[in-house]
């Protein structure tokens, strides 16, 4: 089963008032940085076959501090950048929440596309297709974290879950938080959402205590094993 460890990059000086969406030259801030540096001192001790990023430099940077000490190279996909917000990119939200497209993000995202950029459903789908061939390549006993943005996290986990795009505004992706999910043969499984501790990743269900997979299933009866 390879495993995809999402995180969100730090926070900027743009983060909250404002929608800095593919505003170049927005880079961590100081508060970022100490959530960069926290980031990879929570996944010191998870192997990482890939780490991969968001060409935009506020995921850059939170990749990098995560690379650092590992001798390992941040691999950069277009696919995981942030939505092209196109007309309202850095604008202040106070004032993009008075547009009647607003409501349609939050109550309707599948239908709501950007004056200028893109649709949250084009997100989905470039963002998806993105784990997908990145799970490919690490295989499937791999494990790969994948720097990006709050919405294009909260699109690739309303896809694990199974859920519509419409209700993927009820997932939370906090600056520096992961979510972890196993992409197993069958379904994805969601191990965390939006955390912010120490991670320590469980045993493949299958072989966990001896144990034998005898009905050809990836879903332990009864709800697995956990951890300890």
């Amino acid at each position: 089963m390879t495993t995809l460890l999402l995180a969100r990059h730090g926070l900027t000086d743009l983060t909250g008032p404002v929608l800095a969406g593919r505003t170049p030259g927005v880079h961590l801030s100081e508060a970022g940085r100490a959530q960069a540096a926290a980031l990879a001192g929570r996944l010191a001790g998870v192997r990482l076959d890939a780490i991969v990023s968001s060409p935009l430099e506020r995921c850059q940077e939170t990749a990098q501090a995560v690379a650092e000490g590992r001798g390992a190279e941040v691999q950069t996909d277009e696919r995981f950048v942030e939505c092209g917000y196109g007309e309202w990119t850095g604008r202040p939200l106070r004032e993009l929440a008075e547009e009647p497209l607003w409501r349609v993000v939050q109550a309707h995202p599948s239908a709501a596309v950007f004056p200028g950029g893109e649709s949250l459903a084009d997100v989905q789908h470039r963002a998806v297709a993105a784990v997908r061939d990145w799970n490919r390549r690490v295989g499937e006993k791999g494990v790969y974290l994948a720097c990006s943005h709050g919405d294009v996290i909260k699109a690739i986990v309303a896809d694990a879950l199974g859920l519509h795009l419409d209700h993927f505004q009820r997932i939370t992706a906090d600056p520096a938080a992961l979510t972890v999910i196993r992409y197993a043969p069958l379904r994805p499984f969601i191990l965390k959402i939006n955390d912010m501790g120490e991670l320590r990743l469980p045993e493949d269900s299958e072989e966990k205590d001896g144990g034998e997979n005898i009905t050809g299933s990836d879903a332990a009866v009864g709800g697995g094993p956990g951890t300890t």
